[in-house]
């Protein structure tokens, strides 16, 4: 029975392969974009669950106990605590890894390049404004991709 709760490598290598694995992953997702995930396309779903079943062996080592695998996820959650208190207490360190907000439209004038960078299509555009209930983007005074991936929109008066 021991062997279903005793790791079968280190303590501290389930540890660092916890931490390790998780960094990797966060900092991959962060310069991948801004999308939210209910943003996510089938492909990006796909990749999501590839990457998971990927990493898992990088986790759990030669391990297959109980107890490792409870300890590296509350490694993970330990983690993911740190960076959300750290990112929320040090601004520099949120810019770093939540991005900074992109203007895509001015005053109804479009920034494509900008657009393009974030891999904003005019649909994803044209979708937001919509649900802002704005009718074309010559009615836009500002549209902004947010770092959580939303775009918001704030019309021209009058």
């Amino acid at each position: 029975m021991d062997h279903l709760w005793i790791p079968d490598i280190p303590v501290w290598e389930k540890i660092f392969r916890s931490v390790v694995v998780y960094l990797f992953i966060l900092i991959a997702f962060r310069f991948t974009g801004k999308r939210q995930v209910g943003q996510l396309t089938p492909f990006d779903l796909i990749v999501l669950l590839i990457i998971a079943n990927v990493v898992q062996n990088a986790v759990i080592g030669n391990d297959n106990s109980l107890g490792g695998g409870l300890l590296g996820a509350v490694v993970i959650l330990a983690v993911n605590w740190g960076v959300v208190w750290a990112t929320y207490r040090f601004k520099p360190l949120r810019r770093l890894m939540a991005g900074e907000p992109s203007l895509l439209v001015h005053n109804g004038r479009i920034f494509k390049d900008r657009m393009d960078h974030e891999h904003i299509s005019m649909d994803d555009l044209e979708a937001a404004l919509r649900k802002s209930g704005v009718a074309s983007v010559d009615k836009v005074r500002f549209a902004v991709l947010e770092e959580n991936g939303q775009i918001s929109v704030i019309p021209k008066q009058g």
